[in-house]
């Protein structure tokens, strides 16, 4: 554990003893948000006061001895960009500022269900587009670590709620890494599930092919327990499956180290982690081997097509016409217009121009529909590896955080963040981002696990014991603990 805040399992264990109510579990994550938020910045809204009541409620439940599970009571926070009814979700856009949810995600509704509590919502790049959170309408997210540097994007308000104890855990999307790379960024656990185990109904759509919900937690039994609880097959969801999950056939497993992920552009601190860790389950008894996917090196340029070409399909409904923000003009046209140039920030509109060049007459081919050729061929070159291997590992991302502003002036910089966690998205396949140490300037660092499609819970297990043999329990810069002192 690297949170002064016990583990989900721990804290359930504590609230079924009466060591401990979900209520002043909440005042307590509460209260850290109170001091954290005003340097970090990371919740947009808090919901204390439907939160507490919440959390009164659990209180009952444990007292009569009626627990709805070890979620019951849990304070969890919400990326900004999933629908949590009668609250905001602004995507971190001015287009979204006053949009206020009719309806649950399919996951909230799932996660009321269990009565977990809800501490706000999180900041984001705008409509989950970076890799920074330097994006977003409403300012910048900091990281816990060291607020000179970012929280990683598009999720950085969820895993720096988590990592600052703001939060027990929280949900975040992953596009292209958006959640394993904040979460590698602040020091804590970032699971993406396979595509379509986990619904996206209720989710503002960037890329609906690679969008996919998933916890950021402090611990990986901590995102089993999650994920255990939000997954499942939902009609509303055209994307969602019945998922089969798959074991391995043997306990001593046979790991391959992805060659071109551990090459130009990843950094010395970011391989050694992955030679660490290789160390580590060699001497557990695991076969590690390295192996070829030349294909993920096109898997950057693969995704810098099909994403955009997606968003700006996705994108095209927030006109002023239906809701959201509309500029005032003298016709609908120039309403349109004014409205989606006033409304989008910078990176939104260069992704939505990038994406409608590529699905225009005459570049479809050329573009979009050879990314698409070509993504088809990833997906087979993970599966010819997955008949060799029970795992893969890599570098969740080729540096650690960097300092603000640092790649806002070079795009291909700052898009090679995700480097090591696209071809997951494209490949549909379940990805976990797991904390191993700091590097020289006391950032955290990590390694990235991906299985084959539906191997959710023994990926899950295998990172469940390389973090038992880490010992990853450091703690950042920034929490309340350090202010009392």
């Amino acid at each position: 554990m690297n949170r002064n805040i016990p583990s989900i399992s721990k804290l359930n264990n504590l609230f079924l003893d009466k060591e401990l109510k979900p209520s002043e579990l909440f005042e307590q994550v509460y209260q850290n948000a109170s001091f954290t938020e005003s340097i970090l910045h990371a919740h947009l809204e808090l919901f204390y006061d439907e939160g507490l009541e919440n959390s009164k409620k659990s209180d009952q439940r444990f007292l009569k001895g009626e627990s709805l599970g070890k979620l019951d009571g849990i304070p969890i926070a919400i990326k900004d960009n999933i629908n949590v009814y009668g609250y905001k979700t602004t995507c971190s856009s001015k287009m979204l500022s006053n949009y206020v949810s009719p309806y649950d995600a399919t996951v909230i509704g799932m996660l009321k269900e269990t009565g977990s509590t809800f501490t706000g919502k999180t900041n984001l790049d705008e409509f989950a587009m970076g890799s920074s959170t330097e994006n977003s309408a409403y300012g910048p997210t900091k990281n816990p670590w060291n607020p000179d540097y970012v929280p990683g994007g598009s999720s950085g308000g969820s895993a720096a709620v988590v990592s600052a104890g703001s939060a027990v855990a929280s949900l975040g999307s992953d596009t292209g890494g958006s959640i394993r790379q904040p979460a590698s960024f602040c020091g804590v656990v970032g699971f993406k599930p396979t595509y379509g185990t986990v619904s996206r109904f209720g989710l503002i759509a960037f890329a609906s092919s690679l969008d996919q919900i998933g916890p950021i937690t402090n611990t990986v039994d901590d995102a089993r327990i999650i994920f255990d609880n939000i997954q499942g097959y939902d009609p509303k969801d055209a994307t969602s499956i019945k998922p089969e999950y798959t074991e391995p056939k043997n306990k001593k497993l046979k790991i391959g180290i992805i060659k071109e992920l551990m090459q130009k552009g990843v950094s010395e601190d970011s391989q050694n982690e992955v030679n660490k860790v290789t160390q580590l389950l060699e001497n557990s008894g695991h076969e590690v081997v390295e192996t070829s996917l030349p294909l993920t090196e096109m898997a950057l340029s693969v995704y810098y097509l099909i994403a955009p070409a997606e968003c700006s399909a996705n994108l095209s409904r927030f006109d002023g016409v239906r809701f959201g923000l509309r500029e005032p003009a003298s016709g609908s046209y120039e309403m349109m217009n004014k409205t989606r140039a006033v409304g989008f920030g910078e990176e939104v509109k260069k992704r939505i121009l990038l994406g409608t060049y590529a699905l225009s007459a005459g570049y479809f081919d050329e573009y979009y529909g050879r990314a698409l050729k070509v993504r088809s061929k990833i997906i087979s070159d993970f599966q010819k590896a997955f008949d060799d291997f029970d795992f893969l590992i890599s570098p969740t991302t080729p540096s650690p955080a960097f300092k603000f502003g640092e790649k806002t002036e070079n795009p291909l910089e700052m898009y090679l963040s995700d480097l090591c966690t696209i071809p997951a998205n494209l490949a549909g396949l379940p990805a976990i981002s797991i904390p191993t140490g700091l590097s020289d300037n006391n950032m955290p660092l990590s390694i990235q696990l991906m299985g084959k499609p539906c191997s959710d819970y023994s990926l899950l297990d295998l990172a469940e014991s390389i973090e038992d043999m880490v010992s990853f329990n450091h703690l950042p810069k920034i929490t309340k603990g350090d202010n009392e002192s």
